[in-house]
C-alpha cells in the first residue's frame, strides 16, 4: 500500500480541515493498482496462459516449474508461447495450478474426453484402464463413430466408479 501524509495549509478554512488537523495520527492511504507485468495473461486461454498467469502469480521461473513438471525450462517457455503440452504431462501441469483449466463437457463422450486428458492417458492406456479396444476408444472420442446404448451405459458404470 502506498502511505502518504498529505500537507494542508493550516490557514485552510474549508470543509474538513479542522477534523484533519484535529487528528493527525491518521493518513491517507490509497491502494496501488494492481499492475500486471508485462505478457501477464489476465483471462487465459490456453493452458500455456494458465501455466504462465500462476507462474507469475506465485513469482516464480520457468526453470523452477520445469522442475516441478518435470520437464526442461524450454518445454515451459513453449507451452507458455502456444504450443499444446503433451498428454503425458498433464496430470502435473493440473498439480501445478491447483485446478482444471478446462470445463468438464456433459455428455458421457465428452466426460470420457475429458477423463483421458485429466489423467494424461494415452488410448492405448485409457483402452487397458477400461477393458476396451483402443481403436474403439479412438473412434468414440473423434466421433468416428458413436457408443451403441450398451456401450454408453458401460462408460458411465466406468466414469462413476473412477470419479468416486
Amino acid at each position: 500500500m502506498c502511505t502518504g501524509v498529505v500537507d494542508l495549509p493550516r490557514t485552510h478554512k474549508g470543509r474538513g480541515s479542522v477534523t484533519f488537523f484535529e487528528y493527525p495520527h491518521y493518513r491517507l492511504t490509497l491502494p496501488r493498482p494492481f499492475l500486471p507485468p508485462k505478457g501477464y495473461p489476465v483471462e487465459p486461454l490456453t493452458i500455456g496462459d494458465h501455466i504462465r498467469k500462476r507462474r507469475l502469480d506465485l513469482g516464480l521461473k520457468q526453470a523452477e516449474v520445469a522442475r516441478q513438471i518435470g520437464v526442461t525450462e524450454s518445454t515451459v517457455w513453449n507451452w507458455e508461447h502456444r504450443t499444446e503440452p503433451e498428454l503425458r504431462h498433464m496430470p502435473k501441469i493440473i498439480d501445478f495450478l491447483g485446478y482444471v483449466p478446462f470445463e468438464c463437457p456433459e455428455d458421457t463422450i465428452g466426460q470420457l474426453h475429458y477423463f483421458k486428458q485429466v489423467k494424461g492417458l494415452s488410448y492405448n492406456r485409457l483402452g487397458k484402464v477400461m477393458g476396451r479396444d483402443p481403436e474403439q476408444l479412438s473412434d468414440w472420442l473423434s466421433g468416428r463413430h458413436k457408443p451403441c446404448c450398451k456401450n454408453i451405459q458401460i462408460i458411465e458404470g466406468f466414469l462413476e466408479q473412477e470419479l468416486e
